[in-house]
């Protein structure tokens, strides 16, 4: 055998088994996690866990149901805020980005919202509205996690309107339709699974962030639906449950833990099949 085939085909055998023992370590404390979270989370679920509200420091029982609420009022707010918001921002810098200035800048600015950390983003949000009506909100909590899921959803949508062909383009313009019909009736509802996928992704990531929402919609003991006070939300409530000395607490984070896990889990298969609709030739 040639030798310099040799020394490749070893390198090559020494990087496939060191990728597949790295992605074992990987899967090895994957599942581990998983494992003592099933295990500790569904001893955890109750009745009374999605009908009671979070109990008093030292108080026995309780439940989840005014942190559920509180978690799905906020998410499902800044998902109406984010999503019109984010789509028609990456339709325009899709169909006008090569064309101007402001676009390459949005473009700037929306990279560097997707990699600055969530607690940044907190603290803006606690600056500029929670510091001036002195109390903490769920419309400050709605505010914070929407300024965390517009930049995914304009780079999905500016990514996936890429991909329609050109001539689909073309044959639009060619039978006299305006620019925005194209964009609207043409290329948007040629990716609109990737687009709601991008949508979707962005609902799974605000859904378990702790750090914006502890400055801004903080924490509430009590069930409330009004969002201009503080509201109970899982993220925080799990971040405290979990640190705390009474075991009744200890059990309901991890109870809160797991519908968080799977729920996230649940919207990243759903957005992972609307993908797999393939971009039309």
């Amino acid at each position: 055998m040639n030798p310099v085939y040799r020394r490749r085909l070893l390198a090559h055998r020494i990087g496939i088994a060191l990728s597949i023992g790295a992605m074992a370590v990987g899967l090895l404390f994957l599942g581990w996690i998983l494992f003592t979270l099933l295990i500790k989370g569904f001893s955890a679920l109750s009745i009374a866990m999605f009908t009671e509200t979070t109990p008093a420091p030292g108080g026995d029982g309780g439940g989840l149901i005014n942190a559920i609420v509180g978690s799905l009022l906020m998410v499902g707010a800044a998902t109406l805020v984010s999503t019109p918001i984010g789509i028609l921002a990456g339709i325009y810098l899709a169909e006008y980005g090569e064309e101007s200035w402001l676009a390459q800048i949005t473009r700037f600015v929306t990279d560097i919202m997707l990699s600055a950390p969530s607690i940044v983003i907190g603290l803006f949000v606690y600056a500029i509205y929670v510091a001036n009506v002195r109390h903490f909100s769920g419309w400050a909590g709605t505010f914070a996690i929407s300024l965390i899921a517009i930049p995914v959803i304009v780079r999905t949508t500016d990514n996936m309107l890429k991909l329609v062909p050109s001539s689909l383009r073309e044959a639009a313009f060619s039978l006299g339709a305006p620019r925005w019909k194209v964009a609207m009736m043409v290329r948007l509802r040629a990716v609109k699974a990737g687009v709601i996928t991008g949508v979707l992704l962005a609902v799974a990531r605000i859904s378990g962030e702790t750090a914006p929402l502890l400055f801004t919609a903080l924490n509430n003991q009590f069930f409330s639906a009004n969002m201009n006070a503080p509201m109970a939300n899982l993220p925080v409530v799990i971040y405290q449950f979990a640190m705390s000395p009474y075991d009744n607490w200890r059990e309901l984070a991890w109870g809160g833990a797991l519908l968080i896990t799977f729920s996230v889990l649940g919207l990243n298969i759903l957005s992972r099949t609307l993908f797999s609709q393939k971009i039309p030739n």
